[in-house]
């Protein structure tokens, strides 16, 4: 291994440590416990007292889950919060089909959950949720006013709210998602306008996924949580957790780059040569093509939930036409090769724990249960085609030609994407998720670059976007 090389793997090592031991540090002073009542993944977080603490119950959104949700769990507790979250059916840990007629039920066993806390007084109770968690939580303020001292909707998207309850209403929308600010501005005036225990608030400069890691958002909502119960605003925490994340993330590739300086091997080099104009065409033409034969493919049945993953299923079907068309345009498939495809699987498992081992405590739901597990095998098959075009266009290319590269082809998966929920507006969700497409495709065209072979492209990034799908979207009947 040449000095410099080994320079960058030790670095990696240390900086990826030194990010678990800063993670660590948010875990001071805290109780935290998890558990399954009644089949619903639960986590709670409280500070260490021998005092009873006001409790909140964090609701998640639509493919979120209670990981989703720790920025403002930390806050609260680091502030003298309990709190508890929970994976409604079908989301995160909860093996459940998800069905929204069970949203409130879900919601009354965390109520029950939370009660039976020793740390809790269960007087003081409040509640947060986000996007469809806000409807479950407001609907929940709006039956039991007494019951709960706050209600905090982040992203909110409708319920039945008065003048009168919930008690201590406050509403948050982010200034990227005009929608979600819309649907605050009727809830206000529904709820009788601002003032007298009702707060509407715009969050610079995130939409509807960044929003909850906002550090003003987390401390609108302890502000607003400390004025409802009548305490003082004393803690000076600010979650880190997701800088460390991300500190984490640079670090794995940085350990990517050191081994790949060290493993260029046969099957690695070889290479395919592609006329550039008929890789554009392909490009261009995929989207198109896709969306077309996904309309087409809809019309024999309901794809929002094709094989039993509501969206996700979708996405994966227009993947797959997409590359599809892509490999017939250029013309070109190259032979697997064993040690190709070994070097693949040994790329998907770093990336795999460069995104999902911190992923898994800080941010997301990253450890597949048995059925999302049988999921991630048809969901990656679907990529397949997209990904193995991908690898076989710009293998070998210049730092500024993988750029480009990297720009086509978020561009026309997104406008795809965009031009196939216009036309089938079930799928509408794939809206708010287009900002983490860019980053995903970036991660995996550094990653394409140190491994620049077809097959060994295509088996990593295919399984880690396969099961990125399978780990996000909600679980159908």
């Amino acid at each position: 291994m040449k000095f410099k090389s080994l320079l960058l793997l030790i670095a990696s090592l240390v900086l990826i440590l030194l990010c678990w031991v800063g993670l660590t540090g948010s875990n001071s002073g805290l109780t935290i416990r998890s558990w399954e009542q009644a089949g619903i993944p639960m986590l709670f977080i409280a500070p260490k007292t021998s005092q009873p603490v006001p409790g909140v119950l964090i609701a998640h959104g639509f493919a979120g889950s209670k990981q989703l949700m720790q920025g403002y769990a930390y806050n609260f507790a680091h502030a003298g919060y309990g709190v508890l979250l929970w994976d409604f059916r079908g989301h995160g840990a909860n093996p459940s089909s998800l069905d929204f007629s069970s949203l409130e039920p879900d919601f009354n066993v965390a109520l029950t959950a939370i009660k039976q806390q020793p740390e809790i007084d269960r007087t003081r109770l409040a509640l947060l949720g986000h996007s469809m968690g806000s409807g479950v939580v407001m609907s929940a303020g709006v039956k039991q006013p007494q019951a709960f001292q706050a209600t905090i909707a982040i992203s909110p998207t409708g319920a039945e709210v008065t003048p009168q309850a919930p008690r201590n209403l406050q509403l948050q929308a982010g200034s990227w998602e005009p929608g979600f600010v819309e649907n605050a501005k009727r809830l206000l005036k529904q709820a009788g306008g601002e003032g007298k225990g009702r707060s509407f608030l715009v969050i610079p400069n995130v939409e509807h996924i960044t929003i909850l890691f906002s550090h003003k958002s987390h401390q609108e909502a302890l502000n607003w949580l400390n004025q409802a119960f009548n305490l003082p605003s004393t803690s000076n925490y600010v979650d880190w957790r997701m800088g460390w994340y991300g500190l984490h993330l640079v670090g794995w590739l940085l350990l990517l780059k050191a081994i790949a300086s060290t493993a260029k091997r046969s099957a690695i080099a070889r290479q395919l040569t592609v006329h550039p104009k008929k890789a554009r065409l392909g490009l261009l033409l995929a989207p198109f093509a896709a969306t077309g034969i996904t309309l087409l493919v809809n019309r024999g049945g309901d794809i929002g939930n094709l094989g039993g993953i509501m969206v996700g299923g979708a996405i994966a079907l227009w993947m797959c036409f997409a590359g599809l068309a892509w490999l017939g345009t250029i013309n070109r498939f190259p032979r697997p090769q064993i040690e190709a495809i070994l070097w693949g699987i040994g790329l998907f498992l770093l990336l795999w724990m460069a995104l999902g081992l911190m992923g898994q405590v800080v941010w997301l739901q990253w450890w597949l249960i048995p059925r999302r597990l049988l999921l991630w095998v048809f969901l990656s098959l679907g990529c397949l085609p997209w990904f193995l075009a991908s690898g076989i266009v710009q293998p070998s290319q210049s730092v500024k030609q993988r750029i480009l590269w990297w720009l086509g082809q978020t561009l026309a998966v997104v406008s795809g994407l965009i031009i196939t929920v216009l036309l089938l507006p079930k799928l509408g969700f794939i809206f708010l998720l287009i900002p983490i497409f860019p980053l995903i495709f970036a991660m995996l065209s550094f990653a394409a670059a140190q491994f620049p072979q077809p097959w060994s492209n295509a088996v990593a990034s295919t399984c880690l976007f396969g099961w990125a799908i399978a780990a996000a979207f909600p679980l159908s009947h």
